[in-house]
């Protein structure tokens, strides 16, 4: 598989193109919008991996103008900023999905198999259910209750861009410890430098909003969402 990352913050683009290339991907890496339209453009590419803020000519342009031009190659945007409307503009201009900086690795790797499965005709990107609990990774929804995630019993939690990443991190190795080291390099990132304590205040917002004993404290090790016997 072979993915193209177009990304100006070069320390960020050489630190996930080694990641990708340990995962077992061919990884290429440009830092202009304009090089990341042609090198697409050649179609030799698996997936994208296109951050919005670029010089030469930004990412909603460059999605754009590839779905014009009849690739279908997926794309999976990444951007500083948060909100609905730079959500579904990125989203309209014809990208699969959307990630925001900061963000885990381990997460931007689940996307990025996910989109590759979706491509391969495997299914959508996966819904992780366990119990009641029900957390939508595309759509970066949570639901609790017994109905079928599309609204019909369920009761929808309304969590924040890092509660939700945090929760993520646990979903995705759910029924194993994740230390405080780990959710503090993947969700925030390796440069930084505030109160290594904040993660108890996220876990803290999410047995608030989720029930307490849905994420147990391994004392000394860390943290694990608890699995359905």
């Amino acid at each position: 598989m072979r993915l193209l990352i177009v990304e100006d913050e070069k320390r960020l683009a050489l630190s996930l193109a080694k990641g990708l290339t340990a995962e077992g991907f061919a990884v290429d890496v440009v830092h202009d919008g304009l090089d990341g339209l042609h090198r697409a453009s050649e179609g030799t590419y698996d997936l994208v991996i296109l951050d919005i803020m670029l010089p030469g000519m930004n990412g909603y342009r460059v999605c754009s103008t590839l779905r014009a031009a009849g690739h279908d190659v997926p794309i999976l945007m990444l951007t500083a900023k948060d909100g609905e409307y730079d959500e579904a503009e990125g989203l309209d201009t014809g990208a699969d999905d959307y990630l925001t900086k900061p963000f885990s690795y381990v997460v931007l790797v689940a996307r990025v198999k996910a989109l590759l499965r979706r491509r391969g005709n495997a299914g959508p990107s996966p819904v992780h259910t366990l119990g009641d609990l029900k957390v939508d990774t595309a759509a970066r929804r949570v639901f609790r209750g017994d109905g079928d995630g599309e609204g019909n019993g369920d009761g929808e939690v309304t969590l924040t861009a890092k509660e939700f990443a945090v929760l993520e991190q646990l979903v995705l190795r759910a029924g194993e410890v994740v230390s405080k080291g780990d959710i503090l390099e993947h969700v925030w990132d390796f440069a930084y430098e505030g109160d290594p304590n904040i993660v108890e205040v996220y876990i803290s917002a999410l047995r608030r909003k989720l029930g307490a004993p849905l994420i147990k404290t391994v004392r000394g090790a860390g943290y694990r969402l608890e699995t359905p016997r």
